[in-house]
């Protein structure tokens, strides 16, 4: 468990805290059994131990009680400043689930008063959801992250969540439900809820859910003008064609926001790459990563990103192209791209693509014509010799930081 503030209270402080509270408390929102608390500490030895880690930002994971809990919760209520993240990920074990209910009710008023609330991996269920939608409702302009990523919470749990999404005074500006078993019905309930409130969020990965063509339903927040998303990562969401198209068509109306955008695991092939392409040609189109690893795509597919790099080279950063099937022919294309005085390409991920010393060859030509652009290029896991490592490797007139054979 991380837990980080920008002080912490001498232990002395907590403990007269403590005592001071057992007499005074009458506030069934903290709902901490003090009395128990105390009793349980003998030496106030928890206190101590939560104190030091505070200072250091760890708890390691122990068996610890009911009261031991509440102990926690007392002494990070404790303090005088903000506590600025509470992360409990993976410390909560998924195979207890009523358990992790029980710790949940009691950490909640630490995670109300919290900006940033990780709890990835904790067996977070649906009625977890309603328990922190309910603790968040009382303070929603408080919160700027949360990482549900890795719970089961399902279309329920995330239909439960957008309803906090959807309230004017909520200012969360990352979201993270990676793993959490969404589909159409949950894709919809937080669409509708970032078309109600569009304009914080600016982080959402929704990363491994089986979206499909529900995709098509955040392709209309994000052609909202008022929709500040920055960073969109649907990586293995059963996103193909249609979807990507979707996607496209709302990049077009509305280019000017998205910097990363990661659509890796998602077979959308050269058709969808086409219509990404369109987009970043686009001078309005400002995204700096675009990650397509294990897409599908082909030659046809790299030459329509060259085309882009060509039409509007100045803002692509990173371009992650790993696990496509391309081999030299692709990279040729790719690289007359690269060779524009203007493009700023400084991370280029190419592993395993079938790439061999004649793509190298390649490469070495774009670098000799534009050798400001790369700084890190990883080509690990193709069929590379001596010579193609060595052209790429040994030039001193590179500027290349890393790079991987």
């Amino acid at each position: 468990m991380t837990l980080k503030r920008s002080r912490s209270d001498s232990n002395e402080k907590t403990v007269e805290y403590i005592k001071k509270k057992i007499r005074t408390i009458d506030s069934p929102e903290k709902s901490i059994n003090l009395y128990h608390c105390l009793n349980e500490l003998g030496d106030h030895s928890l206190v101590e131990q939560i104190q030091k880690c505070l200072k250091s930002g760890k708890i390691k994971e122990a068996t610890i009680s009911s009261s031991q809990w509440s102990a926690v919760v007392c002494v990070l209520l404790t303090s005088e400043e903000d506590l600025d993240e509470f992360c409990l990920d993976k410390f909560v074990k998924a195979k207890n689930k009523h358990k992790n209910m029980e710790v949940l009710q009691k950490l909640l008023p630490v995670i109300k008063e919290s900006r940033s609330v990780q709890l990835s991996n904790c067996g977070v269920t649906d009625e977890g959801c309603a328990a922190l939608v309910s603790a968040l409702r009382s303070n929603p302009s408080h919160l700027r992250e949360l990482n549900l990523s890795g719970n089961e919470i399902g279309d329920s749990g995330v239909t439960l969540l957008s309803a906090g999404l959807a309230d004017p005074h909520c200012k969360l500006e990352k979201l993270w439900l990676r793993d959490c078993g969404i589909t159409d019905e949950g894709c919809a309930a937080l669409a509708s809820a970032l078309t109600s409130n569009p304009s914080h969020l600016g982080h959402l990965s929704l990363t491994g859910n089986k979206l499909g063509n529900s995709v098509n339903l955040l392709s209309d927040v994000l052609q909202n003008p008022h929709c500040k998303l920055e960073k969109l990562w649907l990586n293995d969401c059963d996103i193909k064609d249609e979807g990507c198209a979707a996607l496209a068509s709302a990049l077009r109306s509305n280019p000017s926001h998205l910097r990363q955008l990661n659509l890796s695991l998602n077979k959308i092939g050269d058709s969808g790459v086409t219509l990404l392409s369109a987009v970043l040609k686009d001078p309005r189109c400002k995204l700096e990563i675009l990650r397509l690893r294990d897409c599908g795509i082909t030659d046809e597919g790299c030459a329509a990103l060259a085309s882009a790099l060509r039409s509007n080279p100045s803002h692509l950063r990173r371009l992650d192209l790993s696990w496509n099937k391309k081999g030299d022919l692709g990279v040729k294309l790719l690289c007359a791209g690269l060779k524009n005085p203007h493009c700023k390409l400084e991370e280029l991920q190419l592993r395993d693509c079938g790439i061999t010393d004649e793509g190298c060859v390649a490469l070495a030509s774009a670098l000799r014509s534009n050798s400001s652009l790369l700084r890190h290029l990883n080509l690990t896991g193709n069929k590379l010799g001596k010579s193609g490592v060595k052209l790429l490797k040994d030039n001193p007139h590179y500027k290349l930081e890393t790079v991987y054979c």
